[in-house]
């Protein structure tokens, strides 16, 4: 039986990786990474450095996994997203199959925590599932870019007796922000989403939250809506990428 560690390693600083994900590190023999193409090589950089600063007197090997094209503009966006991930599935199979030994451990390295918009998760599932495939899987939960938003800004996501909404920017370019939820969590926005909502809303903005490059912006939409908009283009030409996170608060919450 081939086992198969998901590790969640953090938003980004090194630090952040727990107690219980580096034993995860020291138990893997084979750690498979997803290339992205050159844009996004600090990410398997920031992997690497993970393993280097982290497994002990263990020998391990690094497998490069393609990573398959997105159609980001279909129009069935829900029809879209499963294609690929049927897409990463076939091909992250073919790759444990060939490179994780039976009796063997291996391990995916995934950013912030597995449970929160990331599809590791369900793509694994698809493969323990396939015929023959005979995989044991593990989930070891990381410090998400939700958490560590709201360390970085010193704020509670959370008020007195209020629920707090998680959602992505296509649902609040959608549904904007839901009538009975003052505060709001946005992933995956790659629009802006904020820009319509209620100018007066308190925004707390970060990109690349806990690398060296992390930008930290925060007020009204009003006030730095803008600048918000400005620094995002500026980063994402840069570097060729970006992952951001915002809470939203509706005014007078």
């Amino acid at each position: 039986m081939r086992r198969l560690l998901i590790i969640g390693i953090g938003a980004g600083d090194p630090e952040q990786v727990t107690v219980q994900a580096i034993k995860a590190l020291n138990r893997a023999d084979v750690f498979f990474v997803v290339d992205k193409g050159a844009d996004k090589q600090d990410l398997m950089l920031l992997r690497q450095e993970i393993c280097e600063r982290y497994i002990e007197n263990r020998s391990y090997r690094m497998v490069s996994i393609p990573e398959p094209e997105r159609d980001r503009r279909a129009p069935a966006y829900r029809q879209a997203v499963e294609q690929w991930r049927r897409e990463r599935a076939a091909i992250w199979a073919a790759a444990i199959g060939a490179e994780l030994a039976d009796g063997a451990c291996g391990a995916l390295l995934v950013w912030g925590d597995p449970a929160l918009y990331d599809s590791a998760l369900a793509i694994v599932e698809q493969i323990a599932a396939m015929p023959g495939m005979e995989l044991e899987f593990e989930v070891i939960p990381g410090i998400s870019s939700v958490q560590a938003l709201a360390a970085r800004h010193r704020v509670s996501l959370t008020q007195v007796g209020r629920p707090v909404h998680v959602t992505t920017g296509r649902r609040l370019a959608e549904d904007g922000m839901p009538d009975d939820c003052d505060d709001v969590v946005v992933m995956l926005d790659a629009s802006c989403s904020f820009t319509a909502v209620d100018p007066g809303t308190e925004i707390y903005w970060g990109a690349y939250l806990g690398t060296k490059d992390e930008i930290l912006l925060s007020g009204t939409v009003r006030d730095v809506g803008e600048q918000i908009q400005a620094a995002r283009s500026e980063a994402r030409a840069r570097k060729g990428w970006i992952m951001d996170t915002y809470l939203l608060r509706r005014p007078g919450a």
